[in-house]
C-alpha cells in the first residue's frame, strides 16, 4: 500500500511518441525526480506510464510528458487517477 504522501496518475501519451526514444528518455527522468511505475509501448502507436511520487514530482514528470524527449510530437496526453504500488521504475513490453 502507497503510503499517504504518494499520487499514482495513469498517463495516455499519443502522437509521434514511438521510435524516439520516449520510453529510455521518461524512465530517465522519473529516476531523476524519484518517481516509480512504469512505461510502454501500445500497439496503437502510443505511450502509456504509470507514475507514482510525491505531487511535485507527479505534475514535473506530467510536464515532461507533454513534451516527450527530442524528436518526439506529443499531440495528446490524457491523465487519469490510478493506485497501486510500484517499488521501481521501468519499462514493461508493448501491449
Amino acid at each position: 500500500m502507497p503510503s499517504s504522501g504518494l499520487i499514482t496518475r495513469k498517463l495516455s501519451i499519443a502522437g509521434h511518441v514511438q521510435g524516439v526514444g520516449f520510453r529510455f528518455y521518461m524512465q530517465r527522468k522519473a529516476r531523476e525526480l524519484g518517481v516509480t511505475g512504469w512505461v510502454r509501448n501500445r500497439r496503437d502507436g502510443s505511450v502509456e506510464a504509470m507514475i507514482q511520487g510525491d505531487s511535485e514530482a507527479v505534475e514535473a514528470m506530467t510536464a515532461w510528458a507533454r513534451r516527450g524527449p527530442p524528436g518526439a510530437m506529443v499531440a495528446e496526453l490524457r491523465i487519469a487517477e490510478a493506485t497501486g504500488g510500484y517499488p521501481t521504475f521501468e519499462t514493461l513490453p508493448t501491449e
